[in-house]
């Protein structure tokens, strides 16, 4: 019952923000609920699978494509297209991960890092600038908000963001509190024994990868209309990296581990250039060693653990 208060306090107070927070700030928080799937589509990997991945930024790029061409040249209003990229995301999602069962750890990883790095070159393909405009990418009009409500374009796609993300958030809960979640971990725990019972590995890891491509494809179609902007350049094997770090400094295994990685990729390097100007990425630095060196687990871990430690001292 307290979980639950909870979470519909957190709700209402999600609710206020747009009509507290100045237009930019708006713009902001929608784009932490963006990286919140794209990180919870990662965390989903390798917090509760144990796949590693430096590519996600590809499908992150593929979602975000996908929206921005069904928008631009089949004239696809903007809600729809976000279907259509969880079906390209988790198809091809899916696919990559057939191959990708041969390969583990490390391997894994630099085969999803080679996917990071190729997709932008594949954007500027000539063969495909007609559609995805090249290097100069493609400009998208902002929606505004439908039957006249009395929202400005940056509340209203707050609020689309929102309810995707809570819809997606909520699947996510689902999925991991039933059988497939406790394959998931099986899975990455303790492999051998999960197939001694049963669990067919392959197939779990090759669903798994879908499914957190779907979500990050998701959160690139969301990246895209909320922007307003794709170009290739954008989505370089950085973005990867990024979302890797978010997933980690968050906390993996957990789901509210995404949302406080997506505030961590929104506003700490923003934060760093404020304080320096100079050197930016060495405060950046600094503020990452010290949450890891603080919370190994990531800051969802270390709340779990400061929640544990009060409720141990109350009872004594």
């Amino acid at each position: 019952m307290q979980q639950r208060t909870l979470l519909a306090g957190l709700i209402a107070a999600a609710c206020a923000l747009p009509f507290i927070l100045p237009s930019y700030m708006v713009f902001q928080v929608t784009l932490v609920l963006v990286y919140a799937l794209a990180l919870l589509g990662l965390n989903l990997l390798i917090g509760f699978n144990g796949q590693i991945s430096l590519g996600h930024g590809a499908f992150f790029a593929v979602g975000a494509y996908t929206a921005a061409m069904l928008m631009e040249h089949a004239g696809w209003p903007y809600w729809a297209t976000l279907p259509a990229a969880a079906v390209v995301g988790g198809v091809l999602g899916y696919l990559f991960g057939l191959p990708a069962l041969k390969l583990d750890g490390v391997y894994l990883a630099m085969a999803t890092f080679a996917l990071g790095v190729v997709t932008p070159q594949l954007l500027k393909y000539k063969g495909l600038e007609a559609w995805t405009g090249g290097s100069q990418g493609l400009v998208l009009l902002k929606p505004d908000a439908p039957f006249g409500l009395p929202l400005d374009a940056d509340q209203w796609l707050y609020f689309f963001c929102l309810g995707v993300a809570l819809v997606l958030f909520a699947i996510a809960h689902n999925l991991l509190r039933g059988a497939m979640g406790l394959n998931l971990v099986a899975v990455r725990d303790h492999p051998i024994a999960a197939e001694a019972m049963g669990v067919d590995n392959a197939r779990i890891k090759s669903i798994t990868f879908g499914i957190s491509a779907l979500y990050t494809s998701v959160a690139g179609a969301l990246s895209a209309i909320a922007v307003q902007f794709v170009a290739p350049d954008s989505f370089n094997v950085f973005l990867s990296i990024t979302l890797l770090v978010g997933a980690v400094v968050g906390g993996l295994s957990s789901l509210s581990g995404a949302l406080f990685g997506a505030v961590f990729i929104q506003f700490v390097p923003r934060f760093a250039e404020q304080v320096s100007k100079a050197a930016p990425w060495a405060v950046y630095g600094a503020i990452l060693l010290m949450l890891m060196l603080v919370w190994p687990a990531g800051v969802a871990g270390g709340i779990a653990r400061l929640r544990a430690w009060f409720i141990t001292r109350r009872q004594a």
